[in-house]
């Protein structure tokens, strides 16, 4: 890393880490994973980066939060000296964008769909996108394209997955969760159908080899899908037939309609009680526009 790249980074961060005080970033370990050849996941705190390396340079997927910029640059340093060309946002949300304007700083170009930038942009962000596209992307680099498909009204509605063609690799963002209920962000218009119907897209494209790095948590296959947007659908059917039995939201939660899943489920960011309410509003939207 050049020294005036550590010089920015150090006064974008030191300002920065007064917000994240309290989530000890210091503590946080870097974890280097090898997907394919050239082709790597980064776990640490928020949302798993993807990273490619080869002779155009690095293409990243993600970034997590500013103040882990300099552990995560450090980490890819030692993978690869070549120059970090491109960080694509798979949504909004500051676990998995938080380090944009550190990357913007050293001259990353940061890209997203049209409603990240927009989204940054109302949250006042500085590390807003400067390529934003509006439905399908494809970057040409390292000897492969790397396309990038936007689901509307998913977990958010700026979700995407790239696709690393020639290497059978995905990477799914926050669409897939298997570890805890799924996050919808209803008002960031994230729907619990389009979450399903992404999920189903998605195992439609793959094979069964193919390698599939989601937002949060360890390297999957298309047969973790497969379970996941089962389980997802039953969820969705339960939900569906109580609303139409005109049952109320309190009523619902009186019910405890997902107890069999909360075990496994319940003890992430999304409790249960949250999830009965986020699907029963996300459903009964979808039922109004049916």
């Amino acid at each position: 890393m050049k020294k005036y790249e550590l010089i920015i980074l150090a006064s974008a961060i030191l300002f920065n880490q007064i917000g994240f005080a309290q989530m000890h970033f210091d503590k946080v370990e870097v974890k280097t994973t090898k997907v394919a050849e050239d082709l790597y996941m980064l776990e640490g705190e928020g949302g798993n980066i993807g990273v490619s390396i080869g002779d155009d340079g690095i293409f990243l997927i993600d970034d997590q939060y500013a103040p882990l910029t300099t552990k995560i640059l450090a980490t890819i340093r030692e993978l690869s000296d070549k120059e970090i060309h491109f960080a694509f946002n798979t949504h909004f949300h500051g676990d998995h964008t938080g380090g944009n304007e550190n990357l913007g700083n050293i001259g990353v170009d940061i890209v997203a769909h049209d409603n990240v930038y927009n989204r940054l942009k109302n949250q006042n962000s500085g590390g807003l996108p400067i390529i934003t596209f509006n439905n399908k992307l494809t970057f040409h680099i390292n000897g492969m394209h790397i396309r990038t498909i936007h689901y509307k009204n998913a977990h958010t509605d700026g979700d995407s997955i790239v696709y690393f063609d020639g290497k059978n690799v995905i990477h799914m963002g926050d669409i897939y969760n298997d570890k805890n209920y799924p996050y919808i962000d209803l008002p960031a218009k994230g729907s619990f159908i389009g979450i399903i119907k992404a999920i189903d897209d998605t195992i439609a494209n793959i094979n069964d080899e193919t390698v599939v790095m989601a937002g949060h948590g360890p390297i999957i296959n298309k047969n973790k899908l497969v379970i996941q947007v089962g389980e997802l659908k039953k969820m969705y059917q339960i939900m569906e037939n109580l609303i139409e039995q005109n049952l109320t939201l309190e009523d619902v939660i009186e019910l405890s309609p997902y107890k069999e899943y909360d075990a496994v489920w319940g003890n992430g960011f999304t409790n249960p009680r949250t999830f009965i309410e986020t699907t029963y509003k996300s459903i009964s939207i979808s039922i109004k526009n049916k």
